[in-house]
């Protein structure tokens, strides 16, 4: 049986937990990928390009973009705008690549809606909470604030770990990895209703 058609590994958990992280370090090792760059409203941060991390608009723009319903999935996070645009998944998708998303347990919710039946989901988190304050704080990226609507929200976000098909703890980074290749590489065998419904169509009638 084709296993051409592409499918969708969605990565969620706290920020601070790795996620980003573990994509740079497993995506050379998991065949041809396209990773769903997200849209925002929030500032550029330092260090971060237009286009590559996030395609950064304004307000303004994003909203447009809603009303257009160009978006898989939207929502607010901190006070700004996060989406996913449909047409690049799409495309991806046809062109037989694993799409990663990396999302919050919301996106994942929308994902999961519209193409369960080739998404495979994962949720990547630290060992501890105090691990996880561990981690922000060190970052230097965000003010007091940020950092603890973080923290409130990645407590929420672990009360929902049953929602996804595997938990990654990253405590050992390589063993993190290691994991998450094996299961991008099973994310792909991953075959639609729709195809397994005309193997046994065909099965039966051969």
């Amino acid at each position: 049986m084709s296993h051409n058609s592409g499918a969708i590994l969605v990565l969620s958990g706290p920020s601070g937990a790795g996620k980003s992280s573990l994509i740079s370090k497993i995506v050379d090792h998991i065949g041809p990928t396209y990773f769903s760059i997200s849209t925002t409203t929030r500032a550029m941060r330092v260090g971060e390009v237009n286009g590559v991390h996030y395609h950064f608009v304004s307000v303004e723009e994003f909203k447009r973009e809603i009303e257009e319903e160009m978006f898989l999935e939207y929502a607010v996070v901190h006070g700004n705008y996060y989406g996913t645009s449909l047409g690049p998944v799409k495309k991806a998708l046809k062109e037989g690549k694993l799409v990663i998303f990396d999302i919050d347990v919301q996106g994942h919710d929308a994902v999961q809606n519209r193409f369960g039946d080739i998404t495979t989901s994962v949720f990547i988190t630290t060992p501890t909470l105090g691990e996880l304050k561990h981690r922000l704080h060190n970052r230097l990226t965000d003010s007091q604030d940020v950092i603890n609507n973080r923290i409130e929200m990645a407590k929420r976000e672990v009360q929902r770990i049953s929602e996804y098909d595997f938990l990654v703890v990253n405590d050992n980074f390589d063993e993190a990895a290691e994991i998450l290749i094996s299961i991008a590489k099973a994310a792909r065998m991953k075959i639609p209703t729709l195809q397994i419904n005309e193997f046994i169509q065909t099965w039966e009638t051969s």
